[in-house]
């Protein structure tokens, strides 16, 4: 069957391998071989599992046929099987690799039984192996933050905070990687395997929020019909992660300093404390020392969170992280999406590293993932990703279109491309005129794809082509019309 495991039998006596063979055949694929030549064939052609082997092999050594089968790409485990009087020898075969040996006159239980036990002992093993390149490829705090210079002493303090239960608050902009830091440090903490719970603050009304943290008690409020465990039980021995916390209104800062200072809570409706172990993480992409200076924020508080504070860089300005971070999301967005790994093509890469990303790495993340589902090729192309990072002015997303085209400096903006001439003295209607005119040309005169490339609506483009009074204008340059014959 092609589920059993194989089994290899060597030996230069035909009664031994024949015997064996019927014996084991009910339970394993068998094979047999006669010399060291016959199984080499074998387990360099076919899968082998199990390698059960003389010491002597009348001219060949078993020895030798030990250290040949362990030095293939993907060994068996080898049993060895021996005379008394060669015992010492058998435990040399041990100590050079072999996983255990028999004596002869053969027990047949006990060779099925040891066979049994190797076997579990190579898949345990090979488990292992793949959990921990798992855990490795899922949590190299490299592969998920980056490899740059600025990013260097950030990873560095996730290392060093990860072992203590110190509470760790993360500032950055929105998509910066706050979670992505909370979980690294989890996952080198002492605490791996136990939860980490994310509550998104900004998500949640106050009375919902202070449920969700704290859990409530049946009848606590309408519609409570059944006691609620919150997130900081869920969290217990584990991680809470606290998104956004700017955003807790004041009763439920108070609750939190609590939980916080005396490691206890209480369920909305009951007075009863209840002890727990978690370690906080809170993460904020708003000034909180200006908040308290401004009294929306409680000092306590803030000083509680910021035992150690990690500030994280957006996206712009550490450019040299993308090709890793890039290759780390096509890697898992693969995966996530039942496709082969595709590298980036030559054409994309460069046009990453142009853009500005403003949605930092969650706006990476998401082109990734447009590019991995649109690639129909081995690799993923800049065809692929968004249509944005096909523009050569980053005139992408509306977040930066809009600022170009209705800014009130036009001589702030200086066009690269040969084909706009800038001048001194030109003002917002010329220059919206140009890059609108360039767009056009550059998409065929495809409106949705110049709309899109200028960061607006076609609708938009369409209004913005009638208020410059553009229509005939840009129809003579692109398609000029026919002269009439003179007469």
């Amino acid at each position: 069957m092609n589920d059993q495991a194989t089994v290899l039998i060597v030996d230069d006596e035909k009664h031994t391998r024949d015997g064996l063979r019927l014996s084991l055949e009910d339970e394993f694929d068998c094979y047999v071989a006669a010399n060291a030549a016959e199984a080499m064939e074998y387990l360099e052609n076919d899968r082998i599992d199990v390698m059960l082997t003389d010491l002597r092999l009348g001219e060949d050594n078993g020895m030798k046929l030990l250290d040949a089968a362990l030095a293939l790409p993907k060994p068996p485990v080898c049993i060895m099987m021996t005379a008394y009087g060669s015992v010492d020898t058998a435990v040399e075969a041990m100590r050079r690799g072999a996983y255990h040996f028999v004596t002869k006159p053969l027990n047949l239980d006990e060779v099925e039984i040891l066979i049994k036990r190797a076997l579990r002992s190579r898949t345990l093993e090979h488990e292992n192996v793949a959990l921990k390149q798992q855990v490795e490829r899922k949590f190299s705090i490299e592969g998920i933050l980056g490899q740059s210079e600025v990013m260097k002493p950030i990873i560095e303090t996730i290392q060093q905070v990860a072992p203590s239960r110190a509470t760790v608050l993360i500032e950055g902009e929105s998509g910066t990687g706050k979670e992505l830091v909370a979980r690294a440090i989890h996952n080198l903490s002492g605490r791996p395997k136990a939860n980490i719970v994310s509550v998104h603050c900004a998500a949640l009304s106050p009375q919902i929020l202070e449920s969700e943290l704290f859990g409530h008690e049946k009848g606590a409020f309408t519609g409570a019909q059944e006691r609620r465990i919150g997130r900081f039980e869920q969290a217990n021995g584990g991680t809470l992660f606290l998104d956004e916390i700017g955003e807790i209104d004041a009763s439920t800062q108070v609750k939190l300093l609590r939980a916080l200072g005396e490691q206890t809570i209480e369920r909305v409706g009951s007075s009863k404390p209840i002890q727990i172990n978690v370690r906080v993480i809170a993460a904020t992409n708003r000034d909180l020392a200006k908040m308290v200076e401004e009294g929306k924020f409680r000092e306590d508080l803030y000083w509680r969170l910021r035992v150690v504070t990690i500030q994280l860089p957006p996206l712009r300005v550490r450019k040299g992280d993308i090709p890793v971070l890039a290759d780390h999301f096509l890697k898992e967005l693969a995966k996530t999406n039942g496709k082969a790994f595709k590298p980036l093509g030559e054409d994309a890469l460069p046009a990453m590293m142009k853009y500005d990303w403003p949605g930092n790495i969650r706006e990476l993340r998401a082109a990734i993932e447009h590019g991995v589902v649109m690639s129909n090729s081995n690799r993923v192309m800049l065809k692929h990703l968004p249509s944005y990072l096909l523009n050569p002015h980053g005139l992408g997303i509306g977040l930066r279109a809009p600022s170009l085209i209705s800014t009130k400096d036009a001589t702030s903006t200086t066009p690269t491309d040969p084909a706009i001439k800038p001048k001194s003295d030109l003002d917002i209607t010329e220059v919206e005129h140009q890059l609108i005119l360039q767009a056009l040309q550059r998409s065929g005169n495809n409106r949705t794809v110049a709309a899109e490339m200028l960061g607006m609506s076609r609708r938009t483009l369409q209004r913005k082509l009638k208020d410059l009074n553009m229509v005939r204008t840009h129809r003579r340059r692109v398609q000029p019309e026919a002269q009439t014959p003179a007469s």
